[in-house]
């Protein structure tokens, strides 16, 4: 996958430009994560950061924007395609780092880059 196309949105996935996913629950493929506590589309570097609240301790999560499967307006919902596992083993998001650096989105990059378990 080019590293585009992992901070890129999937046409089928339901999200739609300038929609406000804040606050939106977030489901991994075997139950809930958290909640997205920002998100950008920009073109080629779209992504969640996810607060994963009491499910890891004080934990935010970074998810590149195609591992987004579904979005659900209606219920508010996040729904990717990763484990809670993958997510939980994902590089930590630091706050004090720039995520639009391209050296930073590279270990996420690689990590998320990884074929689909």
């Amino acid at each position: 996958m080019a590293s585009e196309e992992i901070w890129g949105y999937r046409t089928d996935s339901g999200y739609e430009t300038g929609t406000d996913l804040i606050g939106f629950k977030v489901e991994a493929t075997d139950g809930s994560i958290g909640k997205v506590d920002e998100h950008t589309d920009e073109a080629g570097a779209g992504y969640l950061v996810v607060d994963t609240g009491v499910w890891i301790f004080g934990k935010h999560v970074l998810l590149p924007a195609s591992v987004i499967r579904r979005v659900d307006r209606d219920d508010e919902t996040v729904y990717v395609d990763r484990t809670k596992d993958q997510i939980k083993d994902a590089p930590e998001f630091e706050r004090a780092k720039e995520p639009r650096d391209p050296g930073y989105l590279e270990q996420f990059g690689r990590y998320y880059g990884m074929p689909h378990m």
